[in-house]
């Protein structure tokens, strides 16, 4: 057994003497508490407490002098406030101690069931009245349970922080009653993983929103890895390699590793859960802890299904180093975006008629001209092989690229940082481009370009004539169609006037023929009533005029002869009016 501290003792002995109201009484029993001991009455410490009893009473010495307690939860802080207690003593139950006294009230059987308003009674008072009424509170005594396990969970105080913490957490989700909205997630930060870990439980059997949960772990895990996650950036500039020997550094990488493989599996399974950029950070943190391979499979995984949402930036902080000044990993990219052509390849499976190879959606297009852009940002770097810049340039399938320029760029680059390559080396680089998809820019510089080698430029050149000549016959062909659709304009508008016309022509049949029907009636009234001539009306007059306008009067078309003499209505000329 370790000697006790004679200093602790001192002081334990000092407190004691404070407590006891009658100085005369001298104490009869030494409570040792782990390195601390408490000088103090056996008949007060049983009058509350029914372990003392017990032990004093199933004690094989006539008359005991000392207890053993070590094993109390709280530790001798805990058990001083519990004999204070006992003795009438005065003290302050706050959030931060009532897990313990409770604990420890519920350790010495201090109920009451034992003796009637005892300490288990009134920590237990505190809690349902005030340390489980508001999201703070419980918070902070869910966090003061962590040093006293397993003995919180086993009187129940870690699942009801637990359960008040969850419900008041998703409500502040749906109905925020403070600003910002999001202020309850900080609250939830302060927690240890496994305490957070159970509060993100009981959030999801409580239906809570996917997006709810991910705004939790996103401020949890910013908090926790603050060095490695800075604004989802991943700067870290000061932050030692894996590489070196420091023992602090390992031993604090250690405790962030087991920290980062407890928080990915907390993840809702729901893809659009998370930004692109804080998995991107978060899966440079597994490479650079040297996580497991779970961990980083599974944000690949998810990096995967958004790689739409992709940028340059987001893949350069997994490849380089939080000093970026090496390149720390290619193998993870590489599966990525391996991963996501797999995947666009299956999606095309139930398209009924759409070939892979030859229709690629948008999303394949905007992926393709992202990681061409993120192969000419690594290209820079001498320390790339050529394996690896053609293992990612190959990854992405060829038809998916509408234009080369940008992987031409990455090339060129390339091939400028390494100006030592032979030429089979050069061809190496350069098979991964189709000069046929340059555009005439790049297939310009490309032709003077004095780094490529020469079969390339060669083909740069040919590929040129032949666009040349292309552009001859189609200009030829836009030509004769460009006639042939005139020629078809022009025989609309013909078709247009002739109908016009003949619609005219019918409309002055119709007219002529109404004229006549209203000649042959004035001419009868004219025989049946002998007086006094009439006034012309109009329609007669429009009959005189139409037969001085007859061009075809006596048989000639000469109309000099025609007067103007008036019409004898009383034996009108029949005449025959006709339109062919």
């Amino acid at each position: 057994m370790a000697t006790p501290n004679p200093t602790r003792f001192s002081l334990a002995m000092e407190r004691t003497g404070q407590w006891v109201f009658s100085p005369e009484i001298p104490t009869d029993v030494i409570v040792a508490v782990r390195q601390t001991n408490f000088s103090l009455h056996k008949f007060i410490l049983a009058a509350k407490s029914n372990y003392v009893r017990k032990v004093i009473m199933e004690s094989e010495e006539s008359d005991l002098t000392r207890i053993e307690i070590s094993d109390i939860p709280g530790g001798s802080e805990a058990f001083e406030k519990a004999a204070k207690f006992c003795y009438g003593v005065n003290f302050e139950i706050t959030v931060h101690n009532v897990a313990a006294l409770h604990c420890a009230a519920v350790f010495l059987q201090m109920t009451d069931e034992y003796c009637d308003g005892n300490l288990a009674g009134r920590t237990e008072d505190f809690l349902s009245q005030v340390g489980l009424s508001t999201l703070h509170s419980a918070v902070a005594i869910l966090k003061s349970c962590q040093k006293i396990l397993p003995f919180a969970a086993e009187v129940n105080v870690v699942d009801r922080c637990v359960e008040v913490i969850s419900c008041k957490a998703c409500n502040e989700a749906n109905f925020p009653s403070q600003s910002p909205p999001n202020w309850w997630t900080e609250e939830l930060a302060v927690l240890d993983v496994d305490s957070f870990a159970k509060v993100i439980a009981a959030m999801k059997q409580r239906g809570a929103k996917y997006l709810t949960v991910a705004g939790a772990l996103i401020t949890y895990t910013e908090r926790a890895l603050r060095e490695l996650v800075r604004d989802h950036s991943g700067g870290g500039r000061g932050i030692r390699s894996p590489e070196s020997g420091d023992s602090d550094s390992e031993s604090k990488r250690s405790e962030q590793r087991e920290l980062l493989q407890a928080i990915v599996p907390l993840f809702p399974t729901e893809k659009a859960a998370f930004p692109i950029n804080f998995l991107c950070c978060l899966l440079r943190c597994a490479i650079y802890l040297r996580a497991s391979s779970a961990c980083k499979r599974e944000l690949e995984k998810r990096v995967t299904e958004i790689l739409e949402h992709v940028t340059v930036d987001d893949l350069l902080v997994l490849t380089f180093s939080y000093d970026g000044e090496r390149l720390l990993d290619l193998d993870s990219v590489r599966r990525i975006i391996s991963g996501f052509v797999e995947r666009e390849k299956g999606t095309t499976v139930f398209n009924a008629g759409v070939n892979f190879n030859e229709d690629f959606s948008a999303t394949m297009q905007r992926v393709a001209k992202t990681v061409d852009s993120y192969l000419a940002e690594i290209a820079a770097y001498a320390e790339l092989s050529i394996s690896k810049f053609n293992g990612i340039a190959i990854l992405i399938p060829k038809g998916a690229r509408k234009s080369d320029d940008d992987l031409y760029r990455a090339v060129d680059i390339y091939l400028k940082v390494h100006p030592n390559l032979d030429e089979i080396e050069k061809e190496k680089v350069c098979s991964v481009l189709d000069t046929l998809k340059l555009s005439y820019e790049a297939r310009v510089h490309a032709s003077k370009n004095k780094r490529l080698p020469l079969q390339i430029v060669l083909h740069a050149l040919y590929y040129d004539q032949l666009q040349i000549r292309s552009g001859t016959a189609a200009d030829k062909q836009a030509v004769v169609a460009a006639a042939e659709k005139k020629q078809l304009q022009a025989d609309v508008s013909l078709v247009r006037e002739n109908e016009e016309l003949r619609s005219e022509l019918m409309k002055m049949k119709m007219f002529i023929s109404d004229l006549q029907k209203n000649v042959h009636g004035t001419s009868s009234s004219g025989r049946e009533n002998i007086g006094p001539t009439k006034k012309p009306t109009f329609f007669s007059s429009m009959s005189k005029k139409l037969s001085k306008l007859n061009p075809f009067k006596n048989g000639s078309k000469d109309t000099s002869h025609i007067d103007d003499a008036p019409v004898d209505l009383t034996k009108p000329r029949k005449r025959r009016f006709s339109i062919s």
